[in-house]
């Protein structure tokens, strides 16, 4: 599978440059994203503004890399998804089960927010003290 990655500072863009993803992908794609757990800068972007087609294998397995994702403090998002590719999420029921945007740029404001997120809600900072 070819891929084209774009690395920032909170994240990682990989764009699958293939007009299909095939079920035989499938364990290319898994590893290819699982990679990044492993990496500093743990957030994926999946660009799939040339993905025409998907396997259902391919969506099973993007389903469980967002929840592994996610599992692992990190944030995973799927942007600018084509028709075709998005009406196979939904007739196997997962596409409201993902994190999807319309665009590039508002999933980075996604991966940023829950950056945030993540912050405040593992941050020892806040204390809550009983006033008796």
């Amino acid at each position: 599978m070819e891929v084209k990655i774009d690395t920032k500072e909170k994240f990682t863009v990989v764009t699958p440059v293939e007009a299909r993803l095939s079920a035989n992908i499938a364990a290319e794609l898994e590893a290819c994203c699982g990679e990044y757990l492993l990496k500093p800068v743990k957030n994926l972007v999946l660009n799939l503004e040339h993905v025409q087609d998907l396997d259902p294998a391919v969506a099973t397995v993007l389903a469980q890399q967002q929840q592994l994702f996610y599992e692992n403090s990190a944030s995973f998002v799927i942007c600018n998804l084509q028709p075709a590719a998005e009406t196979i999420l939904e007739q196997l029921e997962l596409l409201d089960l993902m994190n999807i945007t319309p665009t590039e740029s508002e999933a980075w404001d996604i991966v940023q927010m829950e950056e945030i997120e993540r912050e405040l809600l593992d941050g020892d900072d806040i204390r809550f003290d009983k006033n008796d």
